[in-house]
Order: structure tokens, then sequence, then C-alpha cells
């Protein structure tokens, strides 16, 4: 079982407020909102897959800005695997917790990159701490 597919069906970016002020609350959120099956396409032949539909939305509060990704990643597994986990996410919404932290982890991964460059053509401040250089003596770190 593997991911073999990631793209992005919709991107919004939005900057509400030109001048920001004060301190900005970034708040980062992933949901998947459906899963159902699907066919890829190998060559001569195609294998069935799980598309796992998903929304990522970074607000900028109070109400300066937002960016919102939507995207399918797909999964290739065993057929009857596949069937599985479509029929349990229809059933109850649920997925396993292995498949759901390996969709999860590759979407997040792939849309904290997007938002970032999205958030610095619009001049936003980063949805995604970064690293930042202190600058200070040897000797003033020890103390």
């Amino acid at each position: 079982m593997a991911i073999v597919g990631f793209n992005f069906t919709k991107i919004k970016v939005e900057r509400k407020d030109m001048i920001l002020k004060g301190k900005i609350d970034i708040k980062n959120n992933i949901v998947i909102v459906n899963v159902e099956e699907s066919k890829l396409s190998i060559g001569d032949s195609s294998q069935k897959v799980a598309k796992f539909s998903f929304d990522f939305n970074s607000s900028y509060e109070p109400k300066a800005g937002s960016i919102r990704l939507s995207g399918d990643i797909m999964y290739l597994g065993e057929a009857a695997k596949i069937e599985e986990l479509v029929n349990g996410w229809k059933k109850d919404k649920k997925v396993p917790k292995e498949i759901m932290a390996a969709v999860l982890n590759v979407a997040l991964n792939k849309s904290n990159v997007q938002a970032l460059v999205l958030s610095q053509l619009i001049n936003l401040p980063s949805p995604i701490p970064l690293p930042k250089v202190e600058v200070g003596t040897a000797k003033e770190k020890k103390e």
C-alpha cells in the first residue's frame, strides 16, 4: 500500500486588510472531507485506488486574511483493502489510523509548503513558524 498521487484542486488566497496591526493569530486546520474509489491508469491497465479529498485552511485573525487549499491524494493498495477502506468511510467516516496518518502527513507537508509560498506572494505572515537567528556572544548565552 502506498500513496501514488497528489494534486491541488482549489487554491484561494485572500488578504483583507492592507495594513496589519498588532498581534496576528494564525490557525491552521486540515480535514479529510471524502474518501471514494477511483481508477488509476498505469500503462494499458488500471487499478483501484482510494481517493482522499482534503481541505487545508490557514486563517489570520483578526480577519487579516486566509489561505484555503483543497486537493486529492491517491492511495494504492489491494482491491479488497481499497473497497474495505471506502466502505468504512461511507459507513462511519473512519479510516484506519496508520493510513489516516500517512495521508494527513502528505497533505499537511504539501499544503504547508504551498501556503508558505502563497503567504509570501500577498504579504501575509508565514502560516508555519520559521527558524530565527538570535544574535549574542557565547558568554551571554552561558549566563
